[in-house]
């Protein structure tokens, strides 16, 4: 790298924190889709965008989600299913965010909702600041999202290296100037993180 990143930025789900959703979601749907399909049409997604936004309500969220997927049952038997899609950060992960964290200012960007935050404690000592869209009223891949995180981290988005596993995220993020990488799992953080030279 030519400059010394001022942050490093991560998104969570498929980077550092283990994510069942897809394999999860395959399972409950009449007709299974394969997980770029997946991925693209989550992040595209009015029930998810509002829920990740912050506008509606758990119970609100399932409905409309069910209705949206074809997804049958109960609402609240689906709601304790999509809770437990995280499942936790990835081996290592831990001890890779304080080694980093005690060497760089890091921060984390998710579309995340009430419900996974509030199971994670917010991903309280992760990070030095941890954002997610149902806080800050915006979601990735819109340019507001990452325009709210770099103020209120205070950086600009030269000062950024951004880590995510979805290229819709990571084109938004480079486009607005942040050099954004994509990494899909843990494994990929860390040969991108060595191949920028941040963990040496």
């Amino acid at each position: 790298m030519s400059r010394e990143p001022r942050l490093l930025l991560f998104d969570l789900g498929g980077v550092v924190l283990e994510n069942a959703t897809f394999d999860r979601l395959t399972g409950l749907m009449s007709e299974p889709a394969d997980v770029a399909t997946l991925k693209i049409r989550w992040l595209r997604s009015r029930a998810v965008r509002s829920f990740e936004f912050g506008r509606i309500a758990p119970s609100e969220f399932a409905a409309a989600f069910m209705t949206e997927w074809g997804i049958g049952g109960s609402p609240q038997a689906f709601l304790d299913e999509f809770l437990s899609w995280p499942t936790g950060l990835y081996p290592g992960a831990t001890d890779l965010l304080a080694r980093l964290r005690s060497r760089h200012r890091t921060a984390c960007l998710s579309n995340s909702n009430v419900l996974h935050w509030r199971r994670f404690d917010g991903f309280a000592g992760h990070f030095d600041v941890a954002l997610s869209s149902h806080l800050l009223g915006a979601i990735k891949p819109d340019a507001e999202c990452f325009e709210k995180a770099l103020r209120v981290l205070g950086v600009t988005a030269a000062d950024v290296v951004f880590f995510d596993d979805s290229p819709l995220n990571v084109e938004a993020a480079g486009a607005l100037g942040l050099s954004a990488r994509q990494v899909d799992g843990f494994a990929a953080l860390q040969k991108a993180l060595e191949a920028e030279g941040l963990l040496s």
